[in-house]
């Protein structure tokens, strides 16, 4: 029989352990934090400027397009909660949503719509400027709600450059009257995603913390963000595996069987996200100066090639060999058909001796200066022993990625380049600003090369202006044959990239830019 005291004695405990309960059910769960593994520093943090690939997977945390995309590419409502296309697909009537605030409380309207196309993505952005310099008439704002974008002819591709990576809409109230390439509201920007701006210290580390005041209600799950800047792969996948960060964008070849073994981490395809899809790795000629404003020494640079070899040892398989402007991922306008430089030294050779490029003594006949990032050597290496035995001599010139960028879209110094230029769901969106002639000026992954060909223009034109698709393949079939028959560019790889990430988090949505809204952890994580 127990005794009275010891049965209250019971009492207690039983009544300390559901308190306990109750108080463990009740507290808050502990802050969430997910680590990003960035490749490069991004630099100025104004996503409405810029196509950077630095740049964007941070930024496409903090800022909204008028509208999204879907896994399909397909728009769906995101500023802008409702559209309507008038006037034959001149007009395009865009409802914001009501009560969207920026980060520092203001309220979201029209003004900033207006500010954004008309200072900001149309005059800086290479995509968009190329796209609709010439098309794009202006936006006007009815109501605070309400933004009209205005065309001077019909463009079916509209919708789908909407998006944060393609058309981040920037707050006027902070940005007018600022440097938009490098002013102050670059330093410490203010948007309206899901996540904002703490803390970015270069070379290191930039922080996130979750927007209380998100649009979205219960979004995002996750409490902060910390992109760690690491530009070797090798490293980045090393700190994934012991936890030190959570998400890689993209995987070495040496490592991808290793990490496919591990319960920890999940590997997965994935041909889009910040800073675009669908993209090509591009080696860029400087046309406008010799060599490479003779066709000969293009012809013959494209010949030394073993893409390959670079696509097999360098990429480790993650693509396939370009065979053009446009990535065989991009289907309906692609084509094979198309002229073709195959690995062929004596055809080189024999280009470079009708451009009077002949061998001096010691073997060269040229010395040219490649331009590249440092995420790029061991294709720089690679690049340097294909072109020694046709005499070409390949002096490395190693920067870090935001310099690089500078030296070879802003300041044009520079023999040969390298960019990523990524297509996009329609070619109007990321093929176009490489090419046309319009988009030469000192913008970041633009036209590089200084390219100049009015015919191709004038198909550009013509496949913007079509909304037949059939007709608008037939057109991009055209381009892609003047322009291989051109070889304005040196087209590597169609990218088929891999990213990885620990099984401790779930949702990451690696068809868009703003790839962590629905990420949300599995386990408990208190980093």
């Amino acid at each position: 029989m127990i005794s009275a005291a010891r049965l209250r004695r019971a009492l207690v405990i039983l009544a300390v352990a559901l308190a306990a309960c109750r108080d463990a059910r009740d507290a808050p769960a502990a802050p969430s934090t997910l680590v990003i593994a960035l490749s490069g520093d991004p630099g100025a943090l104004n996503p409405a400027v810029t196509t950077s690939g630095s740049t964007h997977p941070v930024t496409d945390q903090m800022f909204n397009g008028l509208v999204g995309l879907d896994q399909d590419l397909r728009p769906v409502p995101e500023l802008a909660e409702r559209w309507t296309i008038e006037d034959d697909a001149r007009s395009y009537r865009f409802h914001l949503r009501p009560g969207v605030t920026w980060h520092d409380g203001t309220a979201v309207t029209s003004a900033d719509v207006k500010f954004t196309f008309e200072q900001a993505l149309l005059k800086y952005h290479s995509r968009t400027r190329a796209a609709l310099d010439g098309i794009f008439d202006r936006v006007d704002t009815p109501d605070a709600l309400t933004a009209v974008i205005r065309l001077r002819r019909p463009y079916g591709a509209l919708l789908q450059r909407l998006d944060e990576v393609e058309a981040s809409i920037i707050p006027k109230h902070l940005y007018e009257g600022h440097d938009l390439l490098a002013g102050e509201p670059t330093r410490r920007p203010i948007g309206t995603g899901p996540f904002r701006f703490v803390s970015y210290a270069p070379g290191d580390r930039l922080v996130l913390e979750k927007n209380p005041r998100y649009f979205r209600p219960g979004l995002p799950s996750v409490d902060r963000l910390v992109f760690r800047i690491l530009p070797n792969a090798v490293t980045a996948v090393a700190a994934l595996e012991s936890g030190e960060v959570d998400f890689v964008s993209s995987v070495p070849g040496p490592a991808v069987a290793r990490l496919r073994q591990s319960n920890a981490v999940a590997v997965v395809p994935s041909t889009g996200g910040s800073g675009g899809s669908v993209c090509q790795d591009v080696l860029i000629p400087n046309v406008t100066r010799p060599p490479f404003d003779d066709l000969r020494v293009r012809r013959a640079f494209a010949h030394a090639l073993d893409k390959r070899f670079i696509v097999d040892r360098v990429y480790f398989g993650q693509g396939r060999p370009a065979t053009g402007p446009i990535s065989h991922l991009l289907e309906w306008a692609y084509t094979p058909d198309v002229r073709q430089y195959p690995h062929d030294l004596v055809e080189a050779r024999r280009l470079l001796d009708q451009a009077g490029l002949t061998p001096a003594p010691g073997g060269d006949r040229i010395a040219l200066t490649f331009t590249h990032s440092n995420q790029h050597q061991r294709l720089a290496q690679v690049l340097r022993e294909q072109l020694k035995p046709v005499g070409i001599r390949l002096e490395l010139r190693t920067l870090d990625f935001n310099a690089q960028v500078e030296q070879v879209f802003v300041k044009k110094s520079f023999d040969l380049g390298l960019a990523s230029f990524c297509n996009g769901a329609d070619p109007d969106i990321g093929v176009r600003r490489v090419y046309v002639s319009s988009n030469i000026g000192p913008y970041p992954f633009s036209n590089g090369a200084g390219y100049r060909n009015a015919q191709v223009d004038q198909l550009f034109d013509r496949a913007a202006q079509l909304s037949d698709r059939g007709a608008r393949r037939d057109t991009y079939v055209e381009i892609q044959r003047v322009l291989a028959d051109d070889v304005p560019y040196f087209w590597l790889i169609d990218s088929e990239g891999l990213r990885a990430y620990r099984t401790a988090f779930t949702g990451f949505r690696l068809w868009t830019g703003a790839f962590v809204e629905t990420v949300r952890p599995v386990a408990t994580n208190t980093r």
